[in-house]
C-alpha cells in the first residue's frame, strides 16, 4: 500500500505541548491568512492534505490530530468538547497565532463552535462543515460503546484490506485521501469515542455567542438539516448557510474542490464596520445580560 503522500514536503510537520499532552500538526506555512483546521472523530490532520492543496496559495492552514488521534497524546479521559475546545485554545496561544479563521467538520465543528463563542473576536472568522449540531434524543441513541465495538472490530482487518474496501465504497475519492482516512482509523485511541457520550454542548446556544462571520456547510444529504441552518441563521445572523448538493456529511472528503471554493468565497470579504458595530451591540446585550 505504498503511493504518492499528499502532504508537501514543505510543510511543517510538528508537535506543540498543549495543556500537559503533545499535540500534533501540520502546518502549510506562510504569511497569510491563518486557518486552522479541525478534523472529525476517527480522522487526523492529514485527511484535510487535499483541501490543503487547494487552499495553502491563500492562507497558512493549521492541521492538528486531536487529543487520542493520530500521532497527538492519548491520555487515559478527558475527551469532552470542552477538552478539545481547551486544547485548540492553548495551540492558538501557544503558537501565538493572531486572529485565525476556524474550518471544523463534524466533531471539529463542534469543537470550531466552542473555541469561537469563548475567543469572541480574537477569531476572525468560522467555517462549519456538517457539524456535529444534532438533537439530544439523536445524542442518547448514539452509543459510545458500541461505536468503540465497531472501531476494534474494524481495526481487525488490515490496512491493504480496508484501503480496498473504502476505495470500492468510495471510488471519487484520491487514492492519498483515502489511505489517510484509513491510516488515522488505525491511529484512533478508543478513549477518544467519549466524546458522544452525551449531553453535548447545546449548539444553539454556542452560535448564539459567536460574534464573528460564520459559514455552515451542509450537505444536501448530511446530518444538518436547511431547517436547522435556518433556525441558526434567525438566532445569529452573523452565520450564513450554504448546501452543496451530492455531498453527505463526510463533506470534506466528497467534495474538497466545491468546500475549497466556499471558505475562500467566504474568508475573501472584509467585514464591514457596520458587520462589527452589530456584533459589537450583540455581544453587549449579552454581557448587560449575562451580568
Amino acid at each position: 500500500m505504498t503511493r504518492k503522500n499528499i502532504i508537501s514536503a514543505h510543510w511543517t510537520n510538528a508537535v506543540c505541548r498543549v495543556n500537559g499532552l503533545n499535540i500534533h500538526y501540520l502546518r502549510t506555512g506562510g504569511n497569510k491568512p491563518t486557518l486552522i483546521a479541525l478534523h472529525d472523530l476517527t480522522a487526523s490532520g492529514a485527511c484535510w492534505s487535499q483541501l490543503a492543496r487547494e487552499l495553502e496559495a491563500h492562507f497558512d492552514i493549521i492541521m492538528p490530530d486531536a487529543r487520542g488521534h493520530g500521532q497527538s497524546s492519548a491520555p487515559l479521559h478527558g475527551y469532552t468538547y470542552q477538552d478539545h475546545a481547551n486544547d485548540v485554545i492553548e495551540l492558538i496561544r501557544t503558537l501565538n497565532i493572531q486572529s485565525p479563521y476556524l474550518l471544523g467538520h463534524s466533531m471539529g465543528g463542534m469543537t470550531a463552535a466552542m473555541v469561537a463563542s469563548r475567543l469572541g473576536f480574537a477569531i476572525e472568522g468560522i467555517v462549519l462543515a456538517e457539524p456535529n449540531f444534532i438533537s439530544p434524543e439523536w445524542q442518547y441513541q448514539l452509543d459510545d460503546r458500541e461505536a468503540v465495538k465497531q472501531h476494534r472490530q474494524l481495526l481487525r482487518a488490515s490496512k491493504a484490506d480496508l484501503f480496498t474496501e473504502a476505495k470500492l465504497k468510495n471510488r471519487y475519492r484520491s487514492s492519498e485521501l483515502v489511505e489517510h482516512l484509513v491510516q488515522a482509523k488505525f491511529r484512533t485511541n478508543p478513549r477518544a469515542f467519549d466524546v458522544l457520550v452525551p449531553p453535548h454542548p447545546e449548539f444553539d446556544e454556542l452560535v448564539r455567542n459567536i460574534y464573528v462571520p460564520t459559514l455552515l456547510l451542509l450537505g444536501n444529504e448530511g446530518i444538518v438539516s436547511t431547517e436547522s441552518a435556518r433556525a441558526l441563521h434567525a438566532l445569529n445572523p452573523d452565520l450564513q448557510y450554504q448546501l452543496i448538493a451530492d455531498a453527505g456529511h463526510e463533506l470534506p472528503y466528497d467534495a474538497p474542490d466545491r468546500l475549497a471554493t466556499a471558505i475562500h468565497a467566504f474568508c475573501k470579504p472584509a467585514v464591514t464596520n457596520d458587520q462589527l458595530y452589530q456584533a459589537s451591540k450583540r455581544y453587549s446585550g449579552y454581557s448587560a445580560s449575562a451580568n
